[in-house]
């Protein structure tokens, strides 16, 4: 099975900056559908509005953060099998079990690019 890059891509970020260059990156590797909103909050109204094949977040936000945000999605029927890559700078063992207890679907540890990203949601949706 291949990876439909024509698919709605939320990314989550409360930087403009880390928005743009996650968005760039995700065009690079096929993606044009993307959507981005700058808190957990935000992102969950949209993926309430929109159906999306992907999410991607950012850890370190307020109010709400990459992890609740999940937690979230994850208690929400109509969401949970969205697959979730959770985007963080901390690479803590602590950090990676409670993103994965909580159900994350993938995790990146910034700095990152493409190839990298790439083979994270080839992990979550299949190859390329």
């Amino acid at each position: 099975m291949s990876v439909d890059t024509t698919m709605n891509v939320l990314i989550v970020d409360d930087y403009a900056t880390m928005l743009r260059i996650v968005r760039n990156l995700l065009k690079q590797i096929g993606f044009n559908n993307v959507d981005e909103a700058s808190d957990g909050a935000q992102a969950l109204q949209m993926m309430r509005l929109k159906k999306y094949g992907l999410v991607i977040s950012d850890w370190n936000m307020e109010p709400m953060t990459g992890i609740q945000f999940l937690r979230e999605v994850r208690c929400d029927d109509g969401l949970k099998e969205t697959p979730f890559i959770m985007v963080t700078a901390e690479s803590k063992t602590e950090n990676v079990v409670e993103a994965k207890k909580a159900g994350v679907s993938n995790y990146i540890v910034k700095p990152f690019n493409s190839d990298t990203l790439k083979g994270k949601i080839a992990g979550v949706l299949g190859q390329f």
